[in-house]
């Protein structure tokens, strides 16, 4: 069963593809059409389209509120890999690693395969042996070690 945050990130790209990258609509018309709370949509916004993931979202509160969601057009896959990179911090969940590789897939920054291998190498399953304190630490190690090489390799 899918979450409600994946139908909504779901739900949300869509409509930036059907409008040349850009939608202007309220929480409240998100929430209706995904039949969940406002919050949950500010969660989704907060996690999924972040700039670090190619996305610019405004929002005005209030009577009349409404929420801007742009997809930022990047140059080239090696400025978004840059990008993403600086971007970074010192650790990384799961869920973050694959909303990234999503991302990159979505982009088509990388292939299909790259993404299959990005996921093995940061999902939990591989770095089960990792102490859980280290864990996300030495997930965004190998992500920002992976995402470097294939610079380096693309320049």
């Amino acid at each position: 069963m899918a979450k409600i945050s994946d139908f909504a990130e779901t739900l949300i790209k869509q409509l930036i593809d059907q409008n040349d990258g850009v939608i202007e609509i309220t929480r409240g018309e998100l929430a209706d059409r995904i039949n969940c709370v406002p919050s949950q949509i500010n969660y989704v916004l907060a996690t999924r389209f972040t700039n670090g993931q190619g996305y610019l979202v405004e929002s005005r509160r209030g009577g009349g509120g409404w929420i801007r969601i742009r997809r930022v057009t990047l140059e080239s896959p090696t400025r978004y890999l840059m990008h993403t990179i600086n971007s970074l911090g010192v650790a990384l969940s799961e869920h973050q690693a694959d909303v990234l590789i999503r991302n990159f897939l979505d982009y088509e920054v990388i292939s299909t395969l790259v993404a299959r291998v990005l996921h093995a190498a940061t999902s939990d399953r591989a770095l089960r042996e990792i102490d859980s304190d280290l864990r996300d630490h030495v997930r965004m190690t190998i992500l920002k070690n992976t995402l470097a090489s294939l610079i380096v390799r693309s320049a």
